[in-house]
């Protein structure tokens, strides 16, 4: 059980295959010509609510360049942030929480913009808000603005619902309605952490020779929960050994 629950605690690795579009079809085309180097415009901001994801498409564009031999990088931005030299360089850099850097990652990201634009390197910015409404030096904002920017428009229940069962499906078996509407009130929320349950559920319903029920999901939560917290205090613990 303990493997089980590591293994759906690392939830699905971000790729743009696995990123349902819902309303954000013609975003997903743009940076899937942005991954293939066929892109006319190189740099594009994404705006969303947490769990919409929009952290999930910049790890994802940057993974696929990656795998393509580019050089691209994903930065989460928070106050301290140093840009690392030679950045301006990369073939593309994802800045993500933009919002989130001080006032010398500003000026740091600021000049990273101009020296991407004049070297036709790529730039993809993520925040809560769109551009003119996040409290950054106007010249940055400004530039973020320049290019495509899109809200990402997070699933419904439905659409949710829809990828669980189409899941479930795809793994041979028919998911139950009561299964997907326990996993949407009671699991995490972000479709990946869902997939990833569901997976692990499964996988636990094929280990215990159960059919995937309420009660099964209710179980595998319960231990997940139980096991993560018993992982802390043994951290904790070894912690205050080295102290």
């Amino acid at each position: 059980m303990r493997q089980l629950t590591l293994d759906f605690a690392r939830t699905l690795q971000p790729t743009l295959d696995n990123f349902i579009a819902g309303a954000n079809g013609e975003l997903l085309q743009n940076l899937r010509q942005l991954a293939a180097r066929s892109a006319r415009e190189r740099f594009i901001f994404v705006w969303g609510g947490p769990g919409s994801g929009r952290s999930h498409l910049l790890k994802a564009t940057v993974a696929e360049l990656q795998r393509e031999g580019a050089a691209a990088c994903y930065l989460a931005c928070s106050a301290g942030l140093e840009f690392a030299s030679g950045l301006e360089r990369v073939e593309c850099v994802a800045l993500d929480d933009v919002d989130r850097l001080d006032d010398a990652g500003q000026l740091a990201a600021f000049d990273l913009y101009n020296a991407l634009r004049e070297r036709g390197g790529a730039l993809l910015a993520a925040a809560a808000a769109p551009p003119a409404q996040l409290k950054l030096r106007e010249d940055l904002a400004t530039r973020l603005a320049w290019g495509l920017v899109y809200q990402v428009h997070a699933l419904t229940d439905e659409a949710k619902a829809q990828a669980l069962a189409d899941r479930a499906a795809s793994r041979g078996f028919r998911l139950a309605p009561e299964v997907s509407d326990f996993l949407l009130t009671r699991a995490s929320r972000d479709l990946p952490s869902l997939l990833a349950t569901l997976d692990a559920l499964d996988r636990y319903s094929l280990e215990t020779r159960r059919p995937v029920t309420v009660p099964l999901a209710r179980e595998l939560l319960h231990d997940a929960v139980r096991l993560d917290a018993g992982s802390g205090r043994q951290q904790d613990a070894a912690a205050g050994a080295g102290d």
